[in-house]
């Protein structure tokens, strides 16, 4: 094992990992993400409120005015996710990149976007891509717009005014030159898709069309495997591997909700073969106690006659239970330790293809709420899909969680009371 952890290929792996993690579009990338907790939980309460009321109670059809006015929050929070999205990651972007007026890039970036992934239809302009199904065209453009004005400031490419101008004014005119630039690329090249594809394609879908197919190896039971695994690998040398890869997995999981949610809006029931989507296993890495799935380490070892592990999961087991596993991960520590590291890889695809296997048999109900909240173990699971089920399925997960753990746990745990024994004299 000890080979393996320091072989060339695991060493490039962290040295990548670590890379990509200081990448400047990538971590505004996850800000980004991040930032849109807000948004996602205003939606998915408004969501709750109507799903309660409509499905549960009976009270309100779906029909209704008063349903329409209470699912608006909704749309204008999850229906233009992307819009929002674009904002966040431009701003976060300008300011890695060192720009002057960030807010001003980012607005620039919404431009650009509006105008790249709209068209004209009967009804006027088709806003449909400013939901999650525009994500990936709108990581593209933000990179584009950021990166002209970034050439446009080192060559000193702008409309210069005179000094005695108002700050305000001088940036408002150092903006149009890089705006007007982005605007003739990004939306030229969704005008020439256009009118290449007869009207059928904006710049939005064709790159869905383009990354379909990658995705579809990706984005499959098989794939989500490989990656869940690469993440806990990740974790192990201390890349937050699951933050890595969530920069990926997220614009696809939020247009897999957006799209269970359209249909449990509908009144289609929500069923395997037309809800089931394998980024719904990402929940598999950390359902029970954070990434690694630890709750089971930290409940074995408040009983632990190693005083190290005995002090560690005081302090990790109700932070687990919310999600949180930094205290065990650091203080156990599993990461660079061989023998924890292996359940702690090892939980991630078992659990996953058991969430498979209980979305397959109807046992795990189909989430179409998006909840982002840090809630405690279960919790999650039941707003996402207003079912019982939903709650009790991560608990089910605890079982082959603890087998797992257990010979691990016993043979770091006679290790460590062999060294305080020695300590102690």
């Amino acid at each position: 094992m000890d080979k393996f952890f320091n072989s060339k290929f695991m060493q490039a792996l962290e040295v990548g990992g670590q890379k990509l993690a200081a990448n400047r579009f990538v971590s505004a990338l996850q800000g980004a993400m991040m930032a849109m907790m807000a948004p996602i939980m205003v939606g998915a309460v408004f969501t709750i409120i109507c799903s309660v009321a409509s499905n549960i109670f009976k009270i309100m059809p779906a029909d209704s005015q008063l349903y329409l006015i209470l699912y608006e929050p909704y749309n204008m929070t999850m229906n233009l996710i992307s819009l929002w999205i674009v904002l966040v990651l431009g701003y976060n972007y300008a300011k890695n990149l060192q720009l002057k007026n960030p807010l001003m890039t980012a607005i620039n970036c919404a431009i650009v976007f509006i105008l790249a992934v709209s068209k004209y239809g009967e009804a006027g302009l088709d806003y449909s891509y400013l939901g999650s199904t525009g994500m990936f065209a709108g990581f593209i453009l933000c990179f584009l717009t950021c990166q002209i004005e970034k050439f446009c400031i080192d060559r000193d490419i702008r409309i210069k005014m005179p000094e005695v101008c108002p700050p305000s004014l001088v940036a408002s005119f150092n903006a149009i030159l890089p705006l007007l630039f982005a605007i003739i690329c990004g939306y030229g090249i969704s005008v020439v898709i256009s009118l290449v594809s007869g009207g059928q394609l904006n710049l939005a879908s064709a790159i869905m069309a383009v990354l379909s197919k990658p995705l579809s190896y990706l984005l499959s039971v098989p794939g989500m495997l490989v990656l869940g695994v690469l993440a806990g690998l990740m974790w192990s040398f201390g890349i937050h591997g699951t933050m890595v890869l969530i920069s990926f997995l997220m614009a696809p999981m939020i247009m897999d909700a957006t799209n269970r949610a359209t249909l449990h809006a509908q009144g289609i029931p929500l069923t395997y073969e037309n809800a089931f989507t394998a980024s719904l296993l990402f929940g598999g890495m950390a359902c029970c106690g954070g990434t690694g799935n630890t709750l089971p380490l930290c409940i074995m070892g408040l009983r632990s006659k190693s005083e190290q592990i005995k002090a560690v999961s005081k302090l990790g087991v109700v932070p687990g239970w919310f999600g949180i596993n930094e205290p065990v991960t650091f203080g156990m520590p599993i990461m660079y330790n061989p023998i924890l590291c292996i359940p702690y890889i090892l939980t991630i695809p078992v659990n996953m293809l058991l969430y498979w296997l209980f979305y397959r048999i109807g046992l795990m109900p189909f989430g179409y709420i998006m909840s982002m909240a840090l809630l405690p173990m279960g919790f999650g699971g039941f707003i996402s899909t207003l079912n019982w089920r939903g709650f009790i399925c991560d608990y089910i997960l605890l079982i082959p969680d603890f087998l797992i753990w257990y010979p691990f746990f016993k043979i770091y745990e006679k290790q460590l009371v062999e060294e305080e024994q020695a300590l102690q004299g």
